[in-house]
């Protein structure tokens, strides 16, 4: 992609270089191609958010996912692919009972994060510092308190990471940096096994930081 490669959060350089998923475009179907590249450049506006629930939203799936760097130029809009599922009402089809729906437990979680942030520095989640935000982010995570603003902790922490999670890993930008060569229909695969790459995959630069092979020896 323009700007050259995304270099994941704490590497000095990309995992697979020189790969962009985007390269393989033309060997999708129009319907396939369209939904990916919607995705990189023409995200909907903000529908569901208020613009103070946008900015903690913001700050808090950029936490979670490592971008801390607002002007990376592969910085993925993940609120706005998060409030796109909310205002079209796409959630995962299920809900803790012990949790709001998950449009409502946005909303509560959120001014529960601004709450938290004034009652501590003074100022809403989105105007604290990086260290500060991530110290509230963890004294949620780490809580052993049944409810954080009416709602158990844990399941909270659900709600955030299962969204920010979806967004991100449906990204081509992330794509990128795990090696994902995208949708293989209608072209389909041509190596299959172990270790087997397909001619326009690129080898990993590092695969000696893989756990996996790692405990294989």
């Amino acid at each position: 992609m323009n700007g050259g490669e995304r270099v994941p959060p704490g590497d000095v350089a990309p995992r697979f270089p020189g790969f962009d998923v985007l390269d393989q475009a033309d060997h999708w179907d129009d319907a396939t191609r369209s939904v990916v590249l919607s995705r990189v450049h023409a995200l909907p506006p903000i529908r569901f958010f208020t613009p103070e629930e946008e900015a903690a939203a913001t700050c808090l799936l950029d936490r979670l996912m490592g971008q801390d760097d607002d002007l990376d130029p592969h910085r993925i809009q993940l609120v706005r692919m998060v409030d796109g599922r909310l205002a079209e009402r796409e959630t995962d089809g299920w809900h803790y009972d012990s949790m709001p729906q998950d449009d409502q437990a946005w909303r509560d979680s959120l001014a529960g994060l601004d709450a938290d942030a004034r009652d501590r520095y003074g100022r809403s989640f989105a105007e604290c510092g990086l260290e500060q935000q991530r110290e509230l982010l963890s004294a949620i995570h780490g809580s052993d308190q049944e409810r954080w603003h009416g709602m158990p902790p844990k399941q909270v922490w659900s709600l955030w990471t299962r969204y920010a999670a979806t967004a991100f890993y449906s990204h081509p930008e992330a794509w990128n940096e795990i090696g994902f060569s995208g949708p293989a229909y209608p072209r389909g695969y041509k190596n299959r096994g172990v270790d087997k790459r397909e001619p326009y995959e690129v080898p990993d630069a590092r695969p000696s930081d893989d756990p996996v092979r790692g405990r294989r020896g």
